[in-house]
């Protein structure tokens, strides 16, 4: 199982990204603030920790999935964001 299927079942929103990146700061903060609102579990994962997220994703930090599917890069827009929460989790 790759990295990136294993950190998939963390959390309902994993955010992707790397330490000292403002815009990974900037998504956070509206992570934070709609998960706390929803109720919903969140999770960052640093891709500079493991090789195989980082040659994925290191043009692209921040990275938003949301069950599991790839939502956003770069930011992140909160209105989109809790729709996609309000849908219905799909069954893994």
């Amino acid at each position: 199982m790759s990295a990136l299927e294993q950190t998939r079942h963390l959390a309902r929103v994993v955010v992707y990204g790397r330490q000292g990146c403002h815009l990974c700061d900037d998504v956070l903060d509206v992570v934070r603030r709609v998960c706390a609102e929803t109720g919903d579990s969140w999770t960052e994962v640093d891709v500079d920790q493991d090789a195989e997220l980082e040659d994925r994703f290191t043009e692209e930090v921040p990275v938003t999935f949301v069950d599991g599917r790839q939502h956003d890069y770069w930011r992140v827009d909160e209105t989109r964001l809790r729709a996609a929460l309000a849908r219905e989790r799909p069954a893994p």
